[in-house]
């Protein structure tokens, strides 16, 4: 399996190691595989079989293994095994279960960190320790967080041999548990940078940063936001999972399997696109349900066909969907135009620079978007979300943070265009938002044990404003002194 930018169809394929190390690639863009692996129906029931007999852990690494072959096959089974262990997910990982209506709610939140990013994050601590030392590398970690990406990269990263973490989050803007999470951990090699401005401010210092050739190399900087592959390939594996658990009963069985939705809380697409690269699989999702809050560039694209930046991402109850421009967002539109990558380079580097938008609205690709890819879209609003928060622990009795409200908003707006069942990809614990739980339903949130008093923890964040260089000063003087020991 090689990678290729989505600006440019020149460069020679890559070997997945070296752009899990890179992250952006040379030219802007962002990597995808030369072309997706197809599953079977066969496959899927020899899956389903290794997940109700060996767990998550073998399904990772067999879907793992149809995007990664420059990893011997023993050492990546070892790397999942470490990754999805019962003591860092529980058992089962990945369970789901049913609510109303034929709604399901995939937990993907029973992490370290209580959010959906671990799933990910985990699996990526152990592929850059095993590739740097295999290396003989170092690797510094420059990243952006609107609330959970910051914790879960933290969590995952911290005390791994070689690497370093630099994390920006904007001033103010996430949760104070999310807050205390992030900057209470007192490492040498974890860095809290709390930046003059939005979540959309940050990501651009990181893109910044990450543009510049010469430091880039200099520092050994690679990303863990979604920009990097090896983020939104973790995430493929628990797609798959979800899809096999809703349809397991069916399967065993002998009946005609149920048609499988996903419905996708959604701020920079690198969930959702995901879930768009495990259809293209051949894994039977039947919609693709792309949920945003009042920050609604995405479904605003996904209704018009318009793609409009906005100066500024809304503060919302939803905080971890504040974005207004979704970096992933690039490599669903990199398929839909026939992965030409000069017109994704056109559209994205000086296009976007020059107007803030991209206007697909006339073109027979958009025309035809639904019927080739499943997206549908909708948007809810801090109303909503205290609604069906409410709506949800009545008829359940299971409480939803806000982002997940807002998904599960959207796919019961949607709900008479969809048949069959929509699986809702759970974002966080609760507790993690707890003034809008008290909001929406009068008492705090379940805490668990491990989360006791965290907000009294003395704190280890700077404030810089947004400003590159400033960033690029700050990260040269704490690497100053950093050896490959």
């Amino acid at each position: 399996m090689r990678y290729v930018s989505t600006r440019s169809a020149e460069v020679p394929g890559l070997p997945f190691c070296d752009i899990l190390l890179e992250g952006l690639a040379p030219d802007g863009g962002l990597y995808l595989p030369e072309s997706y692996p197809q599953v079977s129906a066969e496959t899927l029931a020899h899956w389903d079989a290794l997940l109700h007999d060996q767990g998550y852990a073998a399904v990772a690494f067999e879907v793992l293994s149809l995007f990664v072959d420059d990893v011997p096959a023993a050492d990546l089974r070892a790397i999942c095994e470490r990754a999805y262990a019962a003591d860092v997910f529980g058992d089962p990982v990945v369970p789901v279960t049913e609510l109303s209506d034929d709604v399901w709610l995939a937990h993907l939140s029973e992490g370290p960190t209580a959010a959906f990013k671990d799933m990910a994050m985990q699996l990526l601590g152990q592929l850059f320790e095993y590739e740097l030392g295999r290396r003989g590398q170092v690797l510094t970690i420059l990243g952006a967080t609107s609330g959970d990406t910051g914790s879960a990269a933290e969590y995952a990263m911290r005390g791994r041999h070689g690497i370093t973490v630099f994390m920006l989050s904007p001033q103010g803007r996430m949760s104070p548990f999310q807050q205390a999470q992030m900057f209470s951990l007192d490492d040498p090699h974890i860095v809290n940078l709390a930046v003059a401005g939005t979540f959309d401010d940050c990501q651009d210092l990181v893109k910044a940063v990450l543009g510049d050739a010469p430091f880039k190399a200099a520092h050994s900087i690679g990303a863990v936001n979604s920009i990097n592959w090896g983020r939104v390939v973790a995430q493929v594996i628990y797609y798959v999972v979800a899809y096999l658990r809703v349809t397991h009963a069916a399967r065993t069985a002998g009946q005609p399997l149920p048609k499988v939705s996903f419905a996708v809380p959604t701020g920079n697409f690198g969930n959702i696109c995901a879930a768009h690269v495990t259809r293209q699989m051949g894994v039977p999702i039947d919609a693709l349900i792309l949920a945003t809050n009042e920050n609604n560039v995405l479904d605003e694209f996904f209704r018009t066909g318009v793609y409009r930046v906005r100066s500024g991402a809304e503060e919302t109850s939803s905080p971890s969907m504040d974005i207004s421009k979704a970096s992933n967002f690039e490599r669903f539109v990199y398929d839909l135009l026939g992965r030409d990558g000069a017109r994704v380079a056109e559209l994205f580097g000086p296009g976007l620079r020059a107007t803030g938008v991209i206007d697909l609205s006339g073109t027979p690709e958009f025309a035809t978007l639904r019927e080739r890819y499943g997206f549908m879209s909708g948007t809810s609003t801090h109303a909503d979300r205290l609604a069906t928060i409410r709506a949800v622990e009545g008829a359940d009795g299971v409480v939803i943070d806000p982002h997940t409200a807002d998904a599960v908003k959207v796919a019961h707006d949607l709900r008479g265009s969809i048949d069959g069942a929509i699986v809702v990809t759970e974002t966080a614990l609760p507790v993690k938002f707890s003034a809008t739980i008290v909001e929406a339903l009068g008492r705090e949130p379940q805490r668990p044990a491990a989360f006791e008093g965290i907000e009294s923890l003395p704190r280890h964040v700077t404030d810089i404003p947004a400003d590159a260089d400033v960033l690029k000063q700050i990260m040269s003087d704490r690497l100053a002194s950093r050896t490959q020991g």
